[in-house]
């Protein structure tokens, strides 16, 4: 029986350390644990997650770094909990992601590193976000993912990002022939250095050649070759045609009539570029502004390279040369306008010149700024079985701003930057929008939740739904309040009493200090009104004066304690000195109780154990019992606990007799367990540990040295004097009674007819005589 400080109202009134209260329980077993071991090299224990089928029950780990040095692909391994057998089976899944048509790059994709469950048919998808494409000689990371449905059977890999590689591009290349190219071959090798930068192909790049002087001709058109070998066998073949004229203005005319009309193998939807090269001012001059009108009307980008050697051997001012190059280039011209000093330093631009001809990306825009190349979409996931989305992080979207993509089947929606940039308010902060994301419901409308750690460096959370439309709307927007703390690093939204309405969003800010300078972590409650987020304060977590990163890892679990409210479960990994520790947070009603009602060390599971915390999962029952069990990720370790079956313990307390004397007394008990039992039990369920029995018996001694006044329900306070008197008779007897200062006399009445006053004086001393 465990004892605390209280006043009881009864005729007993016992010292204020007797007095009974609640004890506090625990629901999550550590004795027991079954503790599975992985390659911590392979980041092992990154991310966990439980699923059953008919043929046993899994734990799913993720193991992001799996592979070896030069190429960490990562993996996901399973886990089998029934048995003893604590090793796992890698799922080899980097075997089946290839995205068709387009040249992978699974080099460090880092799958597993996304790992979430699709309910309710138990699928489960993860992410490689840094999977990548090659456009020719760049490459791209959208990010890709895998689903597995609950057999574990791999599905398609798919990449809502996946990069079109420029789209369909001709390109024009008009060279300058003339006599006063020297020597001729740094032209060729200029185009054997850029051609490769090219996706060349039937759907994406094709490339034409014009050499010209005093007139133009084609080298090869945009449809006699089809691939980038080819393409490079015959332009590394030009020879010079020579001439004393440089009709530069008449070629770019030639090259805009004919080298992208259809007959020559012009498409109609390509983006067209031309890349004029030449050492010399025109003949033509006249002609230009006619000529460079034609091609802005037909949506020509061009860029122009003038050769400076020819001038710099023969000591020509350049001014003019460089002046009519820069009017031929498109606009802006620091982007589109190059100068070498030498024929032979051309090919030292050729690297550039691709960069820029590929990010004009199809558009006719030549630019600078990535949109989805770099979008790593997956880098968080959440499935909406509500309205059957699959919601994708995006953090590298739009130059690290992020972005949300939604999926619904194969139909992908991704938004733009317009879609959240006033609420973002990003000023290159790289916000990272897409880092973590959820959902909350109302019981009829779903609202779709975002976390942005690095969002004005202090971090944000933001609400929004979508219209049919595909329309962003957003509702409401929280920020954290220190800067580098992650808020919104990590999201989890709880409907504690199982309604069908969230009652609260957890918002985890693991990197939050403390005020003694140590990143403490902190999980901020938001109370959930129509998707308005109401501040509840933060969850008690660990010391102030440690490294805890308190929220690194937030799971709801369905009931620990089968009160009927959900519960949550909180991971520290770098608490206890980086071995790691997790809180468990009962519901009660629609919130949750501040205080952890258990504290788990990693430490106490297995000394060898780091991080412990780092990933969770409580989604399900593993072991039969109808309660849920938990799942820890650690580094190289996945942990599993068993919930302790509850029980519900009542307390009574009676007194025999009813008054006893409280200056001096012992107190005798017996303490009696009385728990069902099963017919076929032999031992009971529940035995007192000090004397491994159903019942406990002792005594305790109550002492005082104080006198405590019963705390009464009314304002009246009465009580019985008897006077008997012994041998002779008592002459001016007197009873005396003594009040404290906050008490005050009313009234006295006699229960023996004899009695009568004889003097009363009201106050602090009322006194009362008996006559005859």
């Amino acid at each position: 029986m465990h004892l605390c400080r209280g006043i009881t109202q009864t005729l007993l009134s016992l010292p204020p350390a007797y007095t009974i209260c609640r004890s506090q329980s625990f629901n999550v077993g550590t004795s027991g644990a079954k503790i599975f071991s992985g390659p911590a090299a392979e980041e092992f224990g990154h991310t966990v997650q439980q699923t059953t089928n008919h043929q046993d029950k899994w734990l799913l780990v993720g193991a992001p770094w799996s592979g070896f040095a030069a190429n960490r692909m990562g993996d996901v391994y399973k886990c089998p909990v029934s048995g003893s057998r604590n090793s796992c089976d890698k799922l080899k899944l980097h075997d089946f992601v290839r995205i068709p048509n387009v040249k992978n790059v699974d080099v460090n994709m880092s799958l597993g590193l996304t790992l979430k469950r699709m309910p309710p048919i138990n699928d489960f998808l993860t992410c490689g976000p840094l999977w990548g494409q090659q456009c020719g000689d760049q490459t791209f990371y959208p990010g890709v993912c895998v689903k597995l449905d609950s057999l574990l059977n791999v599905q398609p890999a798919f990449s809502p990002a996946v990069q079109t590689c420029g789209g369909p591009m001709d390109i024009v290349i008009v060279l300058d022939g003339s006599n006063s190219i020297y020597p001729w071959k740094p032209m060729t090798d200029f185009l054997v250095k850029l051609i490769p930068s090219l996706e060349i192909g039937p759907q994406n790049t094709q490339v034409i050649v014009i050499q010209y002087g005093e007139v133009a001709k084609f080298e090869f058109k945009l449809n006699d070759y089809t691939t980038k070998a080819e393409v490079l066998s015959v332009a590394s073949g030009i020879s010079q045609m020579y001439g004393t004229l440089t009709n530069t203005f008449h070629a770019i005319q030639f090259a805009r009539w004919k080298g992208f009309n259809p007959t020559n193998g012009g498409r109609p939807g390509a983006a067209k570029v031309m890349v004029v090269v030449t050492d010399g001012e025109s003949h033509d001059s006249d002609f230009r502004d006619t000529v460079l009108a034609l091609c802005e009307k037909q949506g020509i980008t061009r860029f122009g390279i003038a050769v400076l050697g020819y001038y710099s051997r023969n000591n020509i001012n350049t001014d003019n040369l460089i002046k009519e190059i820069k009017s031929i280039a498109s606009l802006p011209t620091e982007k589109f306008f190059f100068n070498v000093s030498e024929e032979a330093a051309l090919s030292t631009i050729a690297g550039t010149l691709g960069n820029r001809i590929f990010n004009i990306e199809g558009t006719g825009k030549g630019g600078e700024n990535f949109q989805m190349e770099m979008s790593q979409v997956g880098f968080s996931a959440y499935y909406s079985s509500q309205k059957d989305v699959m919601m994708l992080g995006a953090v590298g979207a739009y130059a690290w701003s992020g972005t949300i993509v939604h999926q619904t089947g194969t139909k992908v929606t991704i938004f733009p930057y317009s879609a959240f940039e006033e609420t973002l308010q990003d000023r290159n902060h790289s916000s990272l929008l897409g880092y973590s994301v959820t959902t909350l419901s109302d019981g009829s409308t779903e609202y779709f939740v975002a976390g942005a750690p690095r969002s004005n460096h202090s971090g944000q959370v933001i609400v929004y739904t979508v219209s049919a439309d595909k329309k962003v709307t957003i509702i409401d927007s929280a920020r954290g309040k220190q800067i580098g703390s992650y808020f919104g690093g990590v999201l989890c939204s709880l409907d504690v009493d199982n309604d069908g309405v969230t009652d609260l969003l957890l918002v985890g800010a693991p990197m939050s200090m403390s005020e003694l300078k140590r990143e403490e972590g902190r999980v901020h409650l938001f109370s959930v009104t129509k998707g308005i987020l109401n501040d509840q304060g933060s969850l008690n977590g660990p010391a102030a004066n440690e490294n805890a990163r308190f929220g690194m890892a937030i799971s709801a679990v369905p009931d620990l304690d089968l009160d009927g409210y959900c519960d949550v479960v909180v991971g520290a990994p770098l608490e206890d000195n980086g071995k790691g520790v997790i809180y468990v947070y009962n519901g009660q009603k629609k919130t949750l109780n501040r205080k952890f009602s258990q504290r788990i060390l990693g430490s106490k599971l297995d000394p060898q154990l780091q991080y412990f915390g780092r990933s969770l999962d409580g989604f399900t029952d593993l072991n039969d019992d109808k309660i849920p069990d938990l799942s820890i990720g650690a580094l190289g370790k996945v942990v599993q606990l068993w919930s302790r079956g509850v029980g519900i313990v009542e307390t009574t307390a009676s007194f025999i007799p009813d008054k006893i004397n409280i200056l001096k007394l012992y107190v005798s008990y017996i303490l009696i367990l009385d728990a069902d039992l099963q017919g076929s039990r032999v031992t009971s369920r529940g035995l007192f540990t000090k004397n491994n029995e159903r019942y406990l018996k002792g005594k305790a001694q109550v002492t005082s040295t104080a006198f405590f006044l019963v705390s009464a329900n009314n304002r009246e306070l009465s009580f019985e004097v008897a006077v008997r008197n012994k041998k002779e008779n008592a002459y001016n007897t007197q009873v005396t009674a003594t009040f404290s200062s906050n008490l005050y006399y009313s009234s006295v009445s006699f229960l023996h007819p004899a009695l009568t006053f004889s003097s009363c004086w009201v106050g602090l001393w009322p006194s009362v005589k008996r006559l005859g």
